[in-house]
Parts: C-alpha cells; sequence; structure tokens
C-alpha cells in the first residue's frame, strides 16, 4: 500500500483541525502535527533537506514560541473548543484543495524515469559534470555544496537565526 495517500489525508485533516480548533493549545499542537506531516512528506519525496528545515522551524521553533505566547496569556474559562465554521470560506478551502487533488493524476511516479527532471538538460548536466568540477564523491554533494551553495546557505542561515531566536527568547523566559 503507498503510503502517500494516508499522508495526505493525515496532513489534510491536521491542518484542518489547526484551523478548526477554538482551543488555544490544541491548534498549535495539531499545527505542530502538521508540520511533522509536512516533515515526512518531504522525506518520502526524497528531499531530506527540506525535510530537516521544516521539522526544525516548522514543528520545533515555532510550535516552541507559540507555547511560549500562550504560557504567557490567560484563557477565559467556559470558552467553546469548536469555532462555527464560515461556509463560504470552507467552500473556497474544499474547491481549491479539489483542484489540486485533480492535478496529482497528471504528476509522474517518485522516481520514474520517465520524470522531467530526470531528463532535462541541467540534471543531465548535473550527473555528468558534478564529480568532476566539485571534486567530491557524491552528486547529491556537489549539487547542495557546489551548484547551489548560496541556497544552501541561505537555508543554514534560516535554521541558524531560528535557533537563536528561540535561544534568546528562552534565555529572556529563564532570566525573567
Amino acid at each position: 500500500m503507498n503510503i502517500e495517500l494516508p499522508l495526505l489525508a493525515f496532513v489534510l485533516a491536521a491542518a484542518l483541525a489547526t484551523a478548526v480548533l477554538r482551543d488555544v493549545l490544541g491548534a498549535i499542537i495539531a499545527f505542530a502535527t502538521y508540520s511533522l506531516g509536512v516533515a515526512v512528506i518531504w522525506v518520502v519525496l526524497q528531499a531530506p533537506d527540506v525535510a530537516l528545515t521544516e521539522a526544525a522551524v516548522g514543528a520545533g521553533v515555532t510550535t516552541v514560541l507559540f507555547l511560549l505566547t500562550i504560557a504567557k496569556t490567560v484563557r477565559p474559562s467556559g470558552e467553546r473548543v469548536f469555532e462555527r465554521l464560515d461556509v463560504p470560506a470552507l467552500g473556497v478551502s474544499v474547491l481549491l484543495v479539489g483542484v489540486l487533488l485533480a492535478t496529482l493524476g497528471a504528476l509522474p511516479e517518485i522516481g520514474s524515469p520517465d520524470t522531467a527532471v530526470l531528463t532535462s538538460e541541467v540534471t543531465t548536466y548535473y550527473l555528468d559534470n558534478a564529480y568532476s568540477e566539485a571534486g567530491v564523491k557524491n552528486a547529491v554533494t556537489a549539487v547542495l555544496a557546489s551548484y547551489r551553495g548560496f541556497d544552501t546557505l541561505g537555508e543554514a542561515v534560516v535554521v541558524y537565526s531560528a535557533g537563536v531566536g528561540l535561544l534568546v527568547v528562552l534565555g529572556k523566559e529563564v532570566f525573567a
């Protein structure tokens, strides 16, 4: 059984729970679950660098910052957990998801040799020249460190900045 469809259903359910839950803590937990589901999707799509960034920033740092925020606020008692649904917004969301799901049939299988990326000029160039030009023994390392070095540096800066920001906030929490 393919894992993609149940994983997609899980992520959509977590996103819906995040949007519908009125309880702030519940919504934060649903959002962290959503973010971890998206990270797993990136792993299934064989993009571990993006998955790591999503897990670190989306599920990790963002969740901690949200939890720190609600720890500083007070929730009124007797508050409803679920808000009434905004039917027009739900209709637009369902329509958008339907359109996106309709395009899934046009996508090639993961790892299919007929994938346009595998037959593109850029991919062919990378595979033909990565070892000699970058001087490494792994084509992925050559692409990430040499050809896409600025992009990889940008991802590293985002993750590092998020970590430093979290440490600054936690440092203020410890000393406050």
